[in-house]
């Protein structure tokens, strides 16, 4: 079935839509997956699509970051396409539709805020994340500990969690028993502590010591962040933004100032660019702060 005012001529002929509903998105969907539709969208699983969804996730981050609100409509397009696309696969194979995953986000909305749908009186964004998480243990009674005969507090952790994520979960998890730092002193002093024994792995030439030291030392960096009340991944990903403008910035350099040592530059004058990329960059930024200021006061 085609989306209303649609027909099977060449999409060239195809007369321009208004506007389009969920509804559309929906028989589009329907469509592209049906025998005399698209032979990729036909021959998709939810396994072989599931990089689509995490692409389109950073995309979205990225778009937030860089505060281009026309780009985070469309990114939460193709955000929404990977859901629609897994719910048609999920209705063909009779296992669930669209309107059941809507059935159950709504449910779980409305039993996850009893503070807004019952009568249940909180203070506070604090004690309503809270609530979300004892409500949602109890919903999910993870799997019995076998020496405590209880659920623990790490069950459920989604096993394919980036490891920077899963890190930061874990211990915002024990932190709820007491298992934690009463400030950021004690993951600072960790920091130096992990350090100090990466640094002796290192002499040693341990290939297995450093590689666990180097872990216990990203892991507590990640408690220091999370102490701070900073999204560790996204404090990274700022950081690998800032280094790629630096270094782009450094290429041109090298192209404009040493042409002849472009392709292999001494350390010295790489690290003279990079200095000078830094003072260009910090610049751009400070030019595009007043040029923010000044539009928003023309706004207001």
């Amino acid at each position: 079935m085609l989306p209303r005012g649609w027909s099977s001529a060449p999409f060239a002929t195809l007369p321009p839509m208004p506007k389009y509903a969920f509804s559309d998105l929906l028989e589009i969907m329907a469509r592209l997956r049906s025998p005399d539709g698209c032979p990729w969208d036909r021959e998709q699983s939810h396994a072989s699509i599931l990089t689509c969804l995490v692409e389109e996730t950073y995309e979205f981050i990225e778009a937030v970051e860089n505060e281009d609100v026309p780009n985070m409509r469309e990114e939460l397009g193709d955000l929404l396409l990977q859901v629609v696309f897994h719910a048609q696969m999920a209705r063909e194979a009779s296992h669930f539709n669209i309107d059941d995953v809507v059935q159950e986000l709504c449910d779980k909305l409305v039993r996850r805020h009893p503070h807004v749908f019952g009568d249940v009186l909180l203070a506070g964004s604090k004690a309503v994340e809270n609530q979300w998480e004892e409500l949602k243990k109890v919903e999910k009674a993870g799997v019995a500990n076998s020496e405590a005969g209880r659920p623990s507090l790490l069950d459920n952790l989604p096993s394919q969690l980036p490891p920077l994520n899963k890190a930061a979960k874990i211990q915002k998890r024990v932190a709820r028993l007491g298992f934690d730092w009463p400030n950021e002193q004690g993951p600072l002093e960790k920091i130096r502590e992990e350090l100090g024994e990466l640094e002796r792995e290192i002499l040693e030439g341990n290939a297995e010591g450093i590689l666990a030291e180097m872990g216990d030392l990203l892991f507590s960096v990640i408690n220091l962040a999370r102490k701070l009340d900073v999204d560790p991944e996204r404090a990274l990903t700022r950081t690998n933004q800032k280094f790629s403008t630096r270094f782009r910035i450094l290429e041109h350099l090298l192209l404009e100032k040493h042409p002849d040592a472009a392709e292999k530059p001494s350390l010295e004058i790489l690290d003279r660019l990079w200095e000078e990329a830094k003072q260009r960059e910090r610049g751009f930024s400070a030019d595009n702060q007043v040029i923010d200021n000044k539009s928003g006061k023309e706004n207001d």
